[in-house]
Order: C-alpha cells, then sequence, then structure tokens
C-alpha cells in the first residue's frame, strides 16, 4: 500500500483551512497554489507583480524541496494572473528566468482577483518524484 506525503510552510491558515502545500503519492506531487508570503505568514511585494513573482516561486521551490526534488520535475504549471494585459510582460520574464530551459505545460489564466486583497499571482503545480 502507498502512503501519502504531505509538505506545509508552518503558516497559520494552513491548519485554519486544514491544507496542506503539496500532497504527494504514487510518484506525483500536488501542489497547491503558492503565492506571495514570507514563512511567518507575511504578504510580501505589495503592487510589485516582479516582487510577487519572485516570492510564489521561491514559494513553489520550498514545497518541492520538501519533497527532495526541484524545479525539474514540473510536469504542469497554473498560473492565476490578476489583470493579466497589465502584469503579463513582467510575469513571463521573471518566469522564464526562473525555469531556464526545462518545459514543463503551462495554463496561464487571467482573473479580476485573488483570494487576498493584494495578491497578483498564484501558482499551483503537478511534478514527479522520478
Amino acid at each position: 500500500m502507498t502512503t501519502a506525503q504531505i509538505y506545509s510552510h508552518g503558516v497559520p491558515w494552513e491548519e485554519a483551512f486544514s491544507v496542506a502545500q503539496g500532497y504527494s503519492i504514487n510518484g506525483t506531487i500536488y501542489i497547491a497554489g503558492q503565492f506571495s508570503h514570507d514563512m511567518q505568514g507575511t504578504f510580501i511585494g505589495v503592487d510589485d507583480i516582479e516582487a510577487q513573482v519572485h516570492q510564489t516561486l521561491n514559494n513553489l521551490d520550498r514545497v518541492l524541496a520538501g519533497f527532495n526534488v526541484t524545479k525539474s520535475n514540473i510536469a504542469e504549471l497554473e498560473i492565476f494572473l490578476v489583470h493579466p494585459q497589465e502584469h503579463l510582460e513582467p510575469c513571463v520574464a521573471v518566469y522564464k528566468e526562473y525555469i531556464g530551459t526545462h518545459r514543463p505545460a503551462v495554463t496561464m489564466v487571467g482573473t479580476s482577483g485573488l483570494a487576498f486583497p493584494h495578491q497578483l499571482i498564484e501558482i499551483r503545480a503537478v511534478a514527479h518524484t522520478d
């Protein structure tokens, strides 16, 4: 029988909402939507899309590291972006620097808002352990 593993950042809302940041089973890692906060839960980069993309990707890397894998194990990303007409180009520039030559499947969804008032981006992912 395969045992599932979870990863959590340890921020207050994980317990409050009964969520994990990552869930791994049978070689597949499902990564919850990551956004721009530090490990104390403080929001980073109000009104600064580049700062938010960097912090969001740092948080994604933390989840991957929690399962002993790296961004090269990412199979799929779903990027939710507030006001994409304004934020698409800076988001893509930071993403391209981050992802390098790796080419996961990516879907970008434009939206008028996300869960938290200052949140401009959220990224969820699926990765593999092999």
